[in-house]
């Protein structure tokens, strides 16, 4: 079969910088000390994939063939893989070398897409097809994944292509979503449908597209979750709260009078709230705090993430720090509904097995009312 690849080199740059996308802010994000970040993770994912082909799993003796561009976008990520080279990627990328590179796989009929990036690359790939049905892969590496077609993580993706490769799936039709960039301006945070495409079906390694739940009658529930959380503040004066993004945090933000920001990480600590902070900001506060801490999440609808979607300013580094034993994550009653598990990306394959290894984090749903979730082992 034949592979495309596809990289956004300039995908996800600004996440731990605090930046809500890395669209035209790449300079800016490489200046500030960003490193990539959807190479890479193709990368991982690529190294997985030759892992499993070399195993008994690759029970029909797979052997794909690679289509890409050389350099950034493409064969700078292959590992020692070998690829039919198609052209050159260039210095500076921009969406339009996106659609070029779209548009030379599906000249050279490949049979799948495998892309790095996040749902803004997503929106530019399904817009160069122009309806055409080859299904797409996703290696999760931007700022924001709402979209059906990414796997969890990395490995996920190298798990569902070589089960595709053997046959072993089916593709179906997911929803193309991404951050409605004029609703947000004007303070919310909604995720908007920008089209379709196919993708293999796999429940278990592809995220799904994240849903919409919250409804304007959950108030008092919001109401009774910030007063859970007043309660601990005002029980030990020197623990800080970490708030992570998201239309529920905000909410109880608002409830409790903090002034917290849509999709940034605020901490509140001695009455004063720091606000949008990015990794080394999170740092420079939290290292030195020898208190208690407290780290409140809420789970993506439909798709139960908690940790590495949207909250990439809460790196590995940022995590370690905070302590899993500090995390709390916090959902209405409709963001439950269907929630069997959590899923963990922190982008660090070590870290996330010690959040599998722990089975279970604890869930505010109500004044005083917890329960537990389990983290998905994959």
């Amino acid at each position: 079969m034949r592979v495309g690849v596809l990289v956004n080199p300039d995908a996800g740059l600004g996440g731990k910088l605090g930046f809500k996308g890395s669209d035209g802010r790449a300079k800016e994000a490489r200046a500030a000390g960003a490193e990539d970040r959807a190479g890479p993770r193709m990368a991982q994912c690529l190294s997985k994939l030759e892992e499993l082909l070399s195993s008994g799993l690759n029970r029909v003796n797979a052997n794909p063939e690679f289509y890409t561009w050389n350099g950034r976008m493409g064969g700078d990520w292959l590992n020692d893989f070998d690829f039919i080279d198609l052209g050159s990627s260039p210095k500076e990328t921009s969406a339009q070398d996106t659609s070029r590179l779209v548009n030379d796989l599906i000249s050279n009929q490949v049979d799948i897409i495998l892309y790095a990036g996040g749902d803004g690359t997503t929106r530019d790939i399904v817009n160069a097809m122009e309806g055409n049905e080859t299904p797409l892969i996703g290696v999760p590496g931007g700022v924001k994944m709402h979209s059906g077609c990414f796997a969890t993580t990395p490995n996920a993706a190298a798990e569902v292509l070589l089960s595709f490769l053997q046959g072993d799936l089916l593709s179906s039709i997911t929803e193309v979503m991404d951050l409605d960039e004029e609703v947000y301006l004007k303070g919310e945070w909604k995720v908007k449908m920008y089209g379709e495409a196919w993708t293999p079906a796999s429940p278990r390694f592809m995220q799904g597209s994240k849903q919409q739940v919250e409804r304007a009658s959950e108030d008092e529930i919001i109401e009774g979750l910030a007063n859970h959380v007043s309660d601990l503040i005002k029980d030990d004066e020197k623990l800080m709260v970490i708030f992570g993004s998201g239309g529920t945090i905000s909410r109880i933000g608002a409830h409790l009078e903090l002034g917290l920001t849509l999709l940034g990480i605020d901490i509140y600590h001695n009455g004063e709230v720091f606000t949008d902070l990015n990794e080394q900001q999170l740092l420079e506060k939290i290292e030195p705090h020898d208190g208690e801490k407290l780290l409140l999440l809420s789970p993506m609808g439909g798709q139960g993430f908690l940790i590495g979607r949207g909250n990439l300013q809460l790196s590995p580094n940022v995590l370690t720090a905070i302590g899993q034993e500090s995390i709390l994550g916090v959902a209405t009653p409709s963001k439950l509904i269907g929630l069997n598990f959590l899923r963990i990306d922190t982008g660090d394959p070590e870290l996330d097995l010690k959040f599998q290894k722990r089975r279970f984090i604890k869930m505010l749903q109500g004044y005083r009312t917890t329960r537990v979730i389990r983290v998905l082992d994959s």
